[in-house]
């Protein structure tokens, strides 16, 4: 028996992409990938990317599905830039992401799908694996279908499923090239086909031979180690960014001893949500999956008015469609959530792909005089973060709130420091039980929020509507005096949240030539970016901001201690407008709107447009 003469190369960090049809898999072969690799100890990022038509041509450019992740010894924030692996099963695959691969990056590819259709639909002319195309790369190109046919020869599967199980057979491959254990995958068959015990034999089987694979190829020198990355000590799961919302919202509905009531409407790429909450009735939450919209909102406007946290989610033209229900949770000083899950837009636009393009929606987009509190949620991470704090912030100052995601964020994962529920603030509420002398209106004069009645109590009843209301009764008023009295404090209620939100604390130099100023889902990419100029000697810092309405209290004063501000937005600049408007500053922008997140790259190239090399 010959000897293994291959070796095992330590590598600090490793950008992986899986590309391929939508009905190869793709999707399941990262996340698989993903659990593994955190299970193994390594700090990780992902990011899927879906096709945006439900059914696009098999083979055909729109019709790419792929999932990239980075994992790493050390901590991370992004999931990379330049690909280290492309796995392109098909030549569409192939055509969509080689230019995101690094010079003498590695290829696996199918060779069983680059037929002359496929090669046609993908506008190849020539089959570029056995041209010059992918010269200076390292080429792995091997039938995965004709090997796990042979794997699964005396089982007497249809072609069909044998050609579904070749995304397993990839994924094996890469359990060995980067010293992976096959055995959370094969946990994971066993529970999903537990009533297909032929697809559970023949997957595991492709899973193995695709492992075993690894040692006969020789085009394949080494595989390669990612030492475990060194974490605060607790207890961690991977978390994808519209689980960590809804566990977020369900601590808040804990914490504040109020039911959790979530109303909404299928919708790219906030439907998960729905899909979540509605598998924790233990927790006392209830969904509903309303006729549309409209429905969705008003039912939780109910829900709020009779003592619920209320939560709706959707994207930019679910608030389009919102937005004067939600006007009318400002009239009436309601505490719900409203969760934006951004995508391309206008209209439509493209249902599956990133974008930043609705602060100014979530800001100003209702008619009359109508502030909601606005919160952006930066990471997978932080989703949890911002929605608890979104519900405390709605429960505590009695005002609907706007939770920006984007589909960046919602559907990356990373792992997450499972929080102790014991460490986790109280939330206050303004429910009032006792009927006596109640108004309707009265406020504190901490938040300047309104008490609570619920319908019910003796002595509560009280008038609700999209009417304005007297300043204490509550009943209509057309009195001009009371309408900018209501409409003033409605403003002053959302500036006084500042009060109870931390100020910005820059990371890098506290003065000096750059900041860069973010909001939402490019935190990890200006993060790493800021950090490669730091270490080149630049004088540089990074803010990002979370609560982008009300600003923390002293941001302006902290732009003054820079000579430049450039604020990377995954949209044509709307934190730039915001800024310059409110603190007089020439701020620059960088902007994105490719329906993919900044790179580091392209931070890094931003900062150096400024500063110089």
């Amino acid at each position: 028996m010959s000897e293994n003469i291959k070796k095992i190369k330590e590598v600090e960090k490793v950008v992986i992409r899986f590309a391929g049809d939508s009905g190869d898999g793709m999707q399941l072969t990262g996340s698989q990938f993903t659990e593994t690799t955190a299970v193994m100890g390594n700090d990780l990022a992902t990011f899927p990317d879906f096709p945006a038509e439900i059914r696009a041509p098999a083979g055909s450019l729109a019709g790419v599905s792929s999932f990239q992740i980075q994992f790493s010894s050390d901590i991370i924030q992004t999931p990379g830039d330049d690909l280290d692996v492309l796995v392109a099963m098909n030549p569409a695959a192939l055509k969509t992401n080689l230019q995101d691969l690094k010079q003498s990056g590695i290829i696996i590819a199918n060779k069983a799908n680059y037929s002359k259709k496929n090669l046609k639909l993908a506008g190849w002319e020539t089959n570029p694996l056995e041209d010059d195309t992918l010269m200076g790369y390292q080429l792995i190109a091997l039938d995965m279908t004709k090997i796990v046919s042979h794997a699964v020869e005396d089982m007497n599967l249809t072609s069909k499923t044998v050609s579904r199980s070749t995304n397993m057979f990839a994924l094996g491959l890469m359990f060995w090239l980067y010293d992976r254990s096959m055995d959370s995958t094969i946990s994971f068959l066993n529970k999903k086909f537990a009533k297909r015990p032929e697809l559970v034999e023949s997957n595991i089987r492709a899973l193995k031979s695709g492992y075993h694979y690894g040692d006969t190829v020789e085009a394949i020198q080494s595989s390669y180690k990612v030492p475990k990355a060194k974490f605060e000590r607790g207890l961690y799961r991977n978390i994808m960014g519209n689980q960590a919302v809804c566990y977020g919202l369900m601590a808040a509905s804990q914490k504040s001893k109020c039911r959790l009531f979530y109303g909404g409407y299928p919708i790219t790429p906030a439907s998960d949500i729905l899909h979540i909450l509605s598998n924790h009735k233990n927790f006392k939450v209830k969904t509903f999956q309303a006729e549309d919209e409209i429905a969705a909102i008003m039912s939780v406007i109910g829900a709020a008015y009779c003592g619920s946290l209320g939560i709706t989610a959707t994207s930019g033209p679910g608030i389009a469609l919102k937005s004067e229900a939600m006007g009318l949770a400002v009239v009436t000083e309601l505490p719900l959530v409203i969760v934006n899950v951004q995508r391309g837009g206008p209209s439509t636009g493209m249902p599956t792909k990133t974008e930043q393009a609705d602060l100014l929606q979530a800001l100003f987009g209702r008619n009359g005089e109508a502030p909601i509190p606005v919160i952006a949620a930066s990471t997978p991470v932080d989703c949890f973060n911002a929605a608890f704090e979104s519900a405390r912030i709605a429960m505590e100052y009695m005002t609907p709130v706007v939770l920006l995601s984007d589909a960046y964020v919602a559907n990356g994962s990373e792992p997450w420091l499972i929080p102790s529920m014991e460490d986790l603030p109280e939330i206050e509420t303004h429910i009032k039980k006792d009927g006596t002398k109640f108004q309707p209106f009265k406020r504190n004069e901490e938040q300047l929020a309104r008490d609570w009645g619920l319908p019910g109590t003796p002595g509560m009843e009280h008038r609700v509507g999209g009417l304005e209301k007297d300043e204490h009764t509550g009943n209509v008023s057309y009195d001009p005096i009371n309408h900018h009295r209501m409409t003033e404090l409605r403003y002053e209620k959302i500036n006084k949240i500042a009060d109870s939100i931390p100020e910005i604390v820059p990371h890098g130099a506290k003065s000096g030539d750059i900041l860069v100023l973010g909001w939402g889902s490019t935190y990890g990419a200006i993060r790493t970016a800021v950090n490669e100029a730091i270490k080149d000697g630049k004088s540089v810092a990074h803010a990002h901001l979370s609560y982008l309405n009300p600003f923390p209290k002293n941001l302006g004063e902290i732009l003054l201690k820079y000579r430049y501000i450039l604020i990377p937005e995954m949209n044509f600049g709307q934190l730039l407008m915001l800024i310059r408007n409110k603190y007089l500053i020439n701020a620059k922008g960088l902007n994105k709107v490719h329906g993919k997140p900044f790179t580091v790259s392209e931070i890094y190239s931003g900062i150096n447009d400024i500063i110089g090399d």
